[in-house]
């Protein structure tokens, strides 16, 4: 008997789990990773986001995985997207802060650190798709201790009810 009950608990508490962690608001969310050797200014790393099933207001996050091999306090990106078939571009500057004075690492993590930064928030139409190009503009060529780079684009609420996530997601990001 208690067996049974302990997988039922199991079970339970499992198909809650997967209820919680899914998240209907995320369109796309992908990480494209750097070379070993080290991130070089030239490399360009590429997204591209299917067409919109629906016009809305987006908000865009990238997302970075560092490790303590990082010699830096901040990470400058630069963000290129062009809205197809519209083909308009624009042009983002993010400077990402890491690191504090005291070499305390901002992101969570205890060798690997991740980060999420807001980018801006957008109103794509149906039939929309967006290609996003990165690439990091430091004064040095190669960085070491970038693994990772990421983007994630979510759907805002548009009922006018708004989760405090959303009211946070969209007071960080510029709107365009």
């Amino acid at each position: 008997m208690k067996r049974h009950t302990l997988l039922y608990i199991y079970i339970v508490m499992c198909m809650g789990m997967m209820l919680v962690s899914c998240d209907d608001r995320i369109v796309f969310s992908r990480y494209e990773s750097t070379p070993v050797r080290g991130w070089e200014r030239n490399d360009t790393l590429s997204f591209n986001i299917d067409p919109m099933q629906e016009t809305n207001m987006y908000a865009e996050e990238v997302g970075l995985r560092i490790t303590g091999d990082y010699p830096f306090k901040g990470l400058s990106l630069v963000v290129e997207q062009t809205l197809h078939p519209s083909n308009i571009k624009f042009i983002d500057t993010l400077n990402c802060d890491l690191i504090d004075d005291v070499g305390h690492a901002h992101g969570k993590g205890i060798n690997h650190y991740q980060y999420l930064f807001p980018l801006t928030t957008v109103k794509l139409d149906k039939g929309e798709s967006v290609h996003v190009a990165i690439h990091h503009c430091m004064k040095r060529e190669i960085l070491p201790g970038v693994t990772d780079v990421g983007l994630t684009l979510s759907r805002l609420v548009t009922t006018g009810i708004q989760t405090k996530e959303d009211k946070q997601k969209e007071s960080k990001a510029p709107q365009r």
